[in-house]
C-alpha cells in the first residue's frame, strides 16, 4: 500500500479535484491539496471511477498470446465442454501462464477485481485451480482474484466431482459454481441438492451458470428459489447468464424477476450478442443487483472477447439497445459498482476511507467514456500506480 496525490481528476465525471491517498486508502478529496513528501501524479482532467469489476470470466481457458487456435467445427455446448476438457493440455493451455496474461491485461485496462470460474473435474482434479491460485499470489497488489469452483463438465453425471468441489472449497475457492441442472446433468434435483448442500457445509456463496433458455431455465430458477428460501440463503446466490430472463413472455419473466428481487439473487450478464439476455434496465427498475463479465476471452469456444470491461460495457449497451446518456452510465455501473455489489467487495468506492482502487477514463462525461475507445490513462491499485496508458507496470509472460 502506498501514499499518492493525484491532481486534477473528475470523480465520476464531476468537478475537477485532487485525491490524496494514504496507506492505500482515500484520505482526502479536495482542491489544491498539499502533501509533503508524497509522490504526485497529474490526472490531466480525466474522469476517475472506482475500479472496474470483471465478475464472470474463465482465467484457466484463454489462449491469449498463444499461436492462433483454429476452431474448425460447429459444436454443441456439451461437445465444446468435452473438447476443452480433453484437449486443453494437448493444446498447451497452462492455467498459470494464461491466467497471468489475461489478468494483467484486465488490470492494465482498469479492472481491480476478478471473479473467475475455474474448472474442477475428474480429468484435471484441482490442478487448474492451483494454477489460478499461483497467479492470484503473483498479482497480489495488482488485481484481486476470487475463485469459483466450477463443475463445468457436470456434477451428477461425473462421479467424484462432488468430492473434488468439497476439496476445492477447503483449499482456496471462495465461491461454489454450478451449471445447467437440466441441460448438462439432466438431474436438476440431484445437481442443486449437491450444490446447495456443499455451499451450506462450507458457508460459501453460489454462482450458477444458467444457459437454459425459456421455460426450462425458468424451471431451474424456481428450483433454486425453493432452496434459497429453505436454507435462508438470501443474498448468497448469483445466476450467471440467466438467458431465461430474456424470454419474450413479459409476464412470465416479470414473475421471475419479482422473486429474484425478493430473495436478493444476483444476476451476472455477459450481454452475449448470440443469445437472449436479461434487460439490465428492467432489472435496475426491480432493484436487482447486476454485474457483468467478459466470459471466455479468445479460447477454444470462440475467437471473440477483449480483456477489457469498458469493451464489455459497450457490448452491454449495444445488446440492450441503450442510447440515452443515463442508460450508458448504467452500463458502466454494471461493469464496476454493480460487480462490487454482486461480489460483496468490502472497501470499494471512490469516497474517503475506501480502498484506493480506481482508474482514469478518457471522455467529457461517463457516457462519452463508455463509447470512446481509448486506453486508460492511469490505473491505481491500493494507492500505487499499476498501469499507464493501457500498459501494466508488471510484465506479461
Amino acid at each position: 500500500m502506498s501514499n499518492l496525490l493525484i491532481r486534477n481528476v473528475r470523480p465520476n465525471g464531476g468537478a475537477p479535484t485532487d485525491i490524496l491517498i494514504r496507506d492505500g486508502k482515500i484520505d482526502t478529496i479536495g482542491q489544491n491539496l498539499q502533501a509533503a513528501g508524497v509522490a504526485t501524479e497529474d490526472g490531466r482532467g480525466h474522469i476517475a471511477i472506482s475500479g472496474l469489476v470483471e465478475a464472470h470470466t474463465h482465467l484457466d481457458k484463454s489462449v491469449w498470446g498463444m499461436p492462433w487456435h483454429e476452431n474448425a467445427k460447429v459444436a454443441t455446448l456439451r461437445e465444446r465442454i468435452d473438447f476443452e476438457r480433453e484437449k486443453r493440455l494437448e493444446i498447451g493451455i497452462d492455467p498459470h501462464r494464461q491466467s497471468m496474461r489475461q489478468a494483467i491485461q484486465l488490470a492494465a485496462n482498469g479492472t481491480s477485481h476478478i471473479r473467475s470460474h475455474v474448472d474442477i473435474d475428474t480429468t484435471h482434479g484441482l490442478a487448474l485451480m492451483e494454477g489460478i491460485i499461483q497467479t492470484r499470489e503473483a498479482l497480489d497488489g495488482i488485481i484481486d482474484i476470487e475463485i469459483v469452483a466450477f463443475p463445468q463438465s457436470g456434477l451428477v453425471t461425473r462421479p467424484g466431482t462432488v468430492e473434488l468441489l468439497d476439496q476445492a472449497l477447503s483449499n482456496g475457492a471462495e465461491v461454489l459454481g454450478g451449471i445447467d441442472p437440466c441441460g448438462i446433468d439432466r438431474d436438476p434435483k440431484g445437481h442443486l441438492d449437491a450444490v446447495f448442500g456443499l455451499a451450506e457445509k462450507h458457508g460459501k456463496p453460489i454462482d450458477i451458470h444458467l444457459h437454459e433458455a425459456g421455460e426450462l431455465g425458468a424451471f431451474s430458477m424456481e428450483m433454486m428459489f425453493e432452496r434459497i428460501r429453505a436454507l435462508g440463503m438470501q443474498g448468497k446466490v448469483a445466476i450467471s447468464h440467466a438467458f431465461a430472463l430474456g424470454a419474450p413472455d413479459y409476464l412470465r419473466v416479470a414473475g421471475l424477476i419479482d422473486q429474484i428481487a425478493e430473495l436478493d439473487v444476483r444476476i451476472v450478464t455477459t450481454g452475449s450478442p448470440s443469445s437472449t439476455v436479461p434487460s439490465i434496465l428492467r432489472l435496475k427498475e426491480a432493484g436487482v443487483k447486476v454485474a457483468a463479465g467478459c466470459d471466455g476471452i479468445r479460447d477454444t469456444w470462440g475467437p471473440w472477447g477483449q480483456p477489457d470491461m469498458m469493451d464489455r460495457a459497450r457490448i452491454l449497451g449495444m445488446k440492450n439497445g441503450l442510447r440515452r446518456d443515463v442508460d450508458l452510465e448504467h452500463a458502466l455501473h454494471v461493469c464496476s459498482t454493480g460487480g462490487a455489489d454482486v461480489m460483496d467487495i468490502a472497501g470499494y468506492g471512490l469516497d474517503i476511507g475506501c480502498n484506493a482502487d480506481f482508474t482514469l477514463l478518457v471522455g467529457e462525461t461517463l457516457a462519452h467514456a463508455v463509447v470512446e475507445v481509448a486506453p486508460r490513462p492511469l490505473v491505481v491499485k491500493r494507492g500505487r500506480v499499476i498501469a499507464r496508458n493501457g500498459v501494466a507496470e508488471v510484465a506479461i509472460p
